[in-house]
């Protein structure tokens, strides 16, 4: 089946079973087709390969630490907020 063969119906029903494939929550069957739609149809691959680089983006942005010096800063500012809050400002 070529992607033109696909109707957009059947591809919005994969949109949520990709994010379930990449965060290996499918079952082996469930995978299977999944897969099978991502060879025949281009415009899902793109969206699966484009969560899949959005979910190794966001996984390697949170394994990394903030500088000491901007963590210094926010506690310092989270301290000035509530001590506004405190008296009355804000």
């Amino acid at each position: 089946m070529s992607t033109d063969e696909h109707g957009n119906d059947e591809c919005v029903d994969y949109i949520e079973r990709i994010v379930y494939l990449i965060d290996n929550e499918l079952d082996q069957a469930d995978c299977a087709v999944v897969e099978m739609h991502l060879r025949e149809c281009g415009p899902c691959l793109e969206r699966y390969d484009l969560q899949r680089a959005v979910k190794q983006l966001v996984a390697r942005s949170c394994s990394e630490s903030a500088p000491e010096s901007l963590r210094d800063r926010v506690r310092l500012r989270l301290r000035e907020v509530t001590v506004q809050i405190t008296e009355g400002g804000a």
